[in-house]
């Protein structure tokens, strides 16, 4: 996937070098001799928006994972959960003699950054990409579903996919019963309130104790989803770990992928309400720890020539991490019905939801435009005709910029509105050459991709502002058009979590060959409704809007 996007990013360059008739007109206009023998002037062109619900889309290696419950009042309930395999950090191990089992802790960070720090070097910290903060519902379960490496029914080489529906294909399931085989913990359960799962920004304090048996702070981790589980039968963790130290189990990790099939993490609302947290199965905190003590003896001799025995007990960590096929499993239960979607004419709304949700199609240059005549004639054409000569293979105009923009429906109960939205090549799953150009770069997403993909306008220029619109920038698309002979094609436009995930996935039987679905919009719960094409407010459907200089006037 980098070899292609290192290409993508060479062959602009090399047609952007090559551009001598682009270039020579774009040299006499800004010419001081010329200077007065050009002018600006801008048009616009129609498109068509039409919706698509998405079906299940591959879910299985994504850069990160979502976990929670979320219910929009917009577009409804969605359910993220989660199933992953494990292997030991260690293998062969020695766990001593006498081993007593303290406590089973699975951690997994949150997106977070400290914000301050005090006097005593502890950090205070902000985390990212957790939406809501009530009560959430989880479940974590020791599944014994195998998760297969390769697809037996493809070539020798393919890797197997899983999908967000928690399929493997249109016809073969993962079975729920065989995910949830084992409970080890479960939230909520006492029902006061005191074990109800909410996401916190506190710093993690782990403790030890020392010589005599008083604890102290041993280090500190950044906030994280971090669940003491369940010990079943009481002795669950020791006859499938301990007792096990020198069975061939846990001696590599295809034996003990097979004996130890994976960790299954399910989550659900708690009175229709919940949060969705973005999760960083990367970091090297993302763990299952198994806390014990043992007994180790050693023998000395003595200065007479015997040998005296001592026994050291010690407080020790046998850790799994998270590997290979780590899986999102959507639940949805959506109010929005697009099957009606007019393709044709496009929509009156534009629904975009992230996850298993919805999308739209965009077909730029849809329709018909009046010419100078006053006649009307097929939008394409006329863009074509007005600004590339084919005979003279020379440009009659020179794009300044271009651009559409998506006005938010104001009208609608939007929970959270996305702060950007992606909008790409839908034919080929390809980001716009805009896309490769844009140099703005940022350690936020909110700041990256600016010039080509503008971030959401909101009221009073306020973070939580209601949202009014979203500009994107298409102008080297269009010089692609006019000038390289381009396609037309069909665009994708989506929510994103992040404008850098970009990387394609692909969806469960589109219907479609070969379209793909980028893992930004895979990785966010937020939606919003646009204006469409065939929207009610006239002055708020989404135009091609061109800002162009004629060098012949």
């Amino acid at each position: 996937m980098r070899y292609i996007k290192l290409l993508s990013v060479f062959f602009v360059l090399v047609f952007f070098s090559c551009d001598k008739d682009f270039a020579s007109i774009d040299s006499d206009v800004i010419s001081s001799e010329n200077a007065i023998n050009f002018s600006t002037s801008s048009i616009e062109y129609p498109l068509v928006a039409s919706n698509l619900r998405l079906n299940p889309v591959r879910s299985n290696n994504l850069p990160s994972f979502m976990l929670g419950y979320n219910n929009d009042p917009t577009f409804g309930e969605s359910k993220s959960s989660f199933l992953g395999q494990i292997i030991p950090a260690e293998f062969s191990p020695s766990f001593g003699d006498n081993v007593v089992l303290d406590s089973v802790i699975l951690t997994i960070p949150y997106y977070s950054r400290g914000i301050d720090t005090d006097e005593d070097g502890l950090i205070t910290y902000e985390i990212d990409s957790v939406y809501g903060n009530t009560a959430t519902k989880l479940y974590v379960y020791k599944s014994n579903f195998y998760l297969r490496d390769f697809d037996p029914t493809g070539e020798f080489s393919d890797s197997q996919n899983y999908y967000s529906n928690g399929s493997m294909s249109n016809s073969e399931y993962i079975n729920q019963a065989d995910i949830e085989a084992e409970l080890l913990f479960e939230s909520g359960i006492l029902g006061d309130g005191t074990d109800d799962f909410i996401p916190s920004a506190e710093r993690i304090d782990l403790t030890q104790l020392d010589s005599v048996g008083e604890s102290f702070v041993s280090a500190s981790l950044a906030p994280a989803v971090r669940l003491k589980l369940n010990n079943p039968n009481d002795n669950f963790w020791e006859s499938l770990i301990f007792e096990n130290e020198n069975n061939s189990v846990l001696i590599n990790p295809n034996s003990f992928k097979e004996f130890f099939r994976g960790l299954y993490i399910k989550a659900d609302g708690v009175n229709s309400e919940g949060a969705m947290m973005l999760l960083n199965f990367a970091s090297s905190n993302t763990k299952l720890t198994l806390h014990y003590t043992s007994e180790t003896t050693t023998e000395d001799d003595t200065d007479s020539g015997g040998t005296v025995s001592e026994t050291i007990e010690s407080q020790n960590e046998y850790v799994f991490n998270f590997t290979d096929n780590l899986i999102n499993i959507y639940e949805n239960n959506f109010n929005v019905d697009v099957s009606n979607s007019n393709t044709i004419d496009g929509d009156e709304k534009i629904y975009l939801k992230g996850g298993e949700g919805y999308m739209s199609v965009v077909d730029l240059f849809q329709g018909d435009i009046e010419n100078e005549n006053g006649e009307m004639v097929n939008a394409y054409d006329h863009f074509k005709n007005s600004f590339f000569n084919e005979e003279t293979e020379v440009a009659n105009k020179i794009i300044n910029e271009a651009y559409i923009e998506f006005y938010v429906d104001q009208t609608q109960n939007i929970q959270s509105e996305p702060d950007r939205i992606y909008l790409y090549n839908f034919e080929q799953s390809t980001a716009l050459i805009d896309y490769f150009l844009d140099q703005s770069v940022s350690s936020t997403t909110i700041n990256a991709k600016i010039n080509h993909l503008e971030p959401l306008t909101r009221d009073g220029d306020s973070i939580t502002g209601e949202g009014i619109k979203y500009k994107i920038r298409i102008t080297e698309h269009l010089n692609n058009l006019i000038i390289r002979d381009s396609t037309n094609a069909k665009l994708g436009l989506v929510v994103t979590s992040n404008v850098g995930s970009i990387d394609n996935f692909s969806i469960l039987n589109s219907g479609e060959e070969d379209i793909d679905f980028p893992s930004g919009a895979i990785l966010t719960h937020k939606g919003t409704v646009l204006h469409g094409s065939q929207s009610l407010d006239v002055d708020k459907r989404p135009r091609i809007k061109i800002y162009y200089t004629d060098p012949n006037d």
